[in-house]
């Protein structure tokens, strides 16, 4: 037996994870001074956070450093247990070079850990996502390290589209200049999103409209399907339920047997994309270019 584990950039409810025996390590966020974990809802009030960002609160975050991963791994390791790590883009975040770091230190006093890390080049469900198929070979019986090779063989698979309504969030992140923020405003602009393959949020395409953009990610997703009968995509939204909401019908009109997962979009991944984000996550039959 082997020990799965991740972060909380996954987006997955706490439960669902305790569930089926994941454990995860929190990102921090800071909201007026004050730090807290992101637990995946366990105790963070993720609807007071959300009205706080609608009350113009700006919150900012904090990669998990190389002594919160060794805490982590370390009673794993010294129980002998086997771990696999998967973790959040190395493209958005130093948090899997930390990871890397802490595995390092952990093997220099015990050479016999198994620790494998796998680099999700991927963001909230699209890392929720991965996590749910790592699960499911696990339970099927793959072992640790044939599972770590797929996840890392694959991962590029993993498509994952998205919008936002306030593009002052993802400058305020530096994801995007302030005049492209400014003037995007002004003109409604929907950028239509998406992870490239090392792992970092590019814009892709502008549309006028909420609804345009709504219905992109709806024609991106089914677009590149490698399961076509069944295929299990998540919706993920910060705050935008009608939004999501439509996402998924639009999505199951074509497509009525697509398992449909909507969840919500943490604090850790909406401090950098504000309210109002939907995001769309599959498994596509091609790589991302």
């Amino acid at each position: 037996m082997y020990q799965l584990l991740t972060d909380s950039t996954v987006d997955l409810p706490y439960q669902r994870l305790k569930d089926k025996h994941v454990d995860f390590v929190s990102m921090n966020v800071t909201i007026d001074d004050q730090e807290y974990a992101d637990d995946l809802g366990h105790h963070f009030d993720l609807k007071n956070f959300y009205h706080q960002i609608d009350n113009g609160v700006m919150p900012s975050t904090a990669q998990i450093n190389i002594g919160q991963f060794i805490e982590f791994f370390k009673p794993y390791v010294q129980a002998h247990t086997p771990i696999l790590y998967l973790g959040f883009s190395s493209g958005l975040s130093g948090t899997f070079n930390n990871a890397q770091q802490a595995k390092q230190m952990l093997m220099q006093t015990n050479p016999e850990a198994e620790i494998y890390l796998v680099d999700s080049l991927a963001a909230c469900c699209g890392e929720g996502l991965m996590l749910l198929d790592a699960i499911d070979k696990r339970d099927a019986g793959m072992p640790i390290e044939q599972l770590a090779d797929w996840l890392t063989a694959n991962r590029l698979y993993y498509h994952q589209w998205f919008t936002v309504n306030d593009l002052n969030y993802l400058y305020h992140g530096g994801r995007v200049s302030r005049t492209s923020a400014t003037v995007g405003s002004l003109l409604q602009i929907k950028p239509i999103m998406d992870v490239d393959p090392s792992g970092h949020l590019r814009p892709v395409q502008k549309v006028r409209s909420r609804r345009r953009s709504l219905m992109t990610l709806v024609n991106n997703t089914l677009a590149d399907l490698r399961n076509q009968d069944n295929p299990r995509i998540i919706i993920a939204t910060s705050d935008a339920p009608e939004a999501a909401k439509t996402v998924r019908d639009k999505i199951l009109a074509q497509l009525p047997t697509a398992d449909v997962l909507l969840e919500h979009i943490g604090p850790t991944i909406t401090s950098h994309t504000g309210l109002g984000c939907v995001a769309v996550f599959s498994f596509g039959k091609t790589k991302r270019q």
